[in-house]
């Protein structure tokens, strides 16, 4: 709820962008994430390149819908003052048992669902369900983008208790809109990651440590700039107000780098977790499901054979 409210007030102040990382972002980032992919697994995404961009921006149009998608893209780690990393279990289970689940929701469960949606891909591709791989890999994206974004990781993620309101869409949309085209995303290549589930939790940890850069530089330029914050730009037939150029130049200036730094590592964090998922599916041929498309029968078969091997090894593999 209180996102839906966030994005209300963003449109009002910001009314040319959207909230989150905007579809700009998530879809570059998605999109270069395909380029760092080893030659065994980049083919298959390269194919699909239209489909794994385009379908980025799939869980923010699904949060005017389903209530329970909203607090996949978030979690308000000052909610549990200082003990949200030390104390909070990584599995959801556990997490569980110390919070009800409608209070672990209200406060968001992104670390979590991005373990749960990697376990989803890693089983589509065991079961070699080509449509279900592209489609979760590029949900997949969206959840580890949105994990780098530091005001998806604070109550505050919108400035609305530091008289701020509009900050998420100037950090998130604005500033990539104007200055990615500057940015240097050569990140190299995707990496294994040995533990999905707690490089999960690290994203978020690394990401609120921003927090605090993230508002104050804002607020040390809003005194300066007061009312210049603001311009005027047409958008087709309509005058909407955005956060003037010089003022989002002097902004991104003084975040000195964070927004690219993010950026650069969601493109590299979202194409390893695509490998890693793939590598753990036992490294299926790709090349097999270039244009195969599985019966309902043979999928069906597949994921009856996962599931009696997921009973054979859950003692020895309860949560990765």
């Amino acid at each position: 709820m209180k996102r839906t409210l966030s994005i209300a007030l963003i449109t009002l102040c910001i009314m040319a962008f959207k909230p989150l990382w905007g579809f700009f972002g998530h879809q570059k980032i998605n999109r270069l994430a395909v380029f760092t992919l080893p030659p065994d697994l980049i083919g298959f995404y390269k194919k699909n390149l239209s489909y794994i961009t385009e379908a980025s921006v799939n869980p923010d149009k699904r949060r005017y819908a389903i209530p329970e998608e909203a607090p996949r893209h978030f979690m308000d780690v000052d909610h549990y003052s200082d003990s949200a990393f030390a104390n909070l279990p990584h599995e959801w289970e556990s997490a569980r048992v110390m919070y009800p689940a409608d209070s672990l929701e209200a406060h968001g469960v992104l670390p979590w669902h991005i373990h749960r949606m990697y376990l989803r891909l890693r089983d589509a591709f065991m079961v070699r369900d080509p449509a279900s791989i592209l489609k979760i890999s590029a949900e997949l994206g969206h959840y580890v983008a949105d994990a780098h974004v530091p005001l998806h990781t604070t109550k505050n993620y919108n400035g609305q208790l530091t008289d701020q309101e509009g900050i998420h869409g100037l950090w998130e949309s604005r500033l990539p809109e104007i200055f990615s085209s500057e940015y240097d995303f050569f990140v190299g290549q995707a990496q294994y990651l040995s533990s999905p589930q707690t490089t999960a939790w690290n994203i978020v940890r690394s990401s609120h440590q921003l927090v605090k850069t993230v508002l104050s530089e804002e607020r040390r330029l809003a005194r300066q700039y007061a009312e210049k914050r603001y311009s005027y730009e047409t958008r087709g037939n309509t005058t909407v107000k955005v956060y003037a150029i010089d003022y989002s130049r002097a902004y991104h200036v003084a975040l000195n780098g964070m927004v690219e730094a993010q950026m650069r590592a969601a493109v590299k964090m979202v194409g390893s977790y695509w490998l890693t998922a793939w590598i753990d599916a036992g490294q299926p041929d790709m090349r097999k499901l270039m244009t195969y498309q599985p019966s309902a029968e043979e999928l069906e078969r597949s994921r009856a054979e996962l599931q009696k091997w997921k009973a054979a090894n859950v003692h020895a593999q309860p949560h990765e």
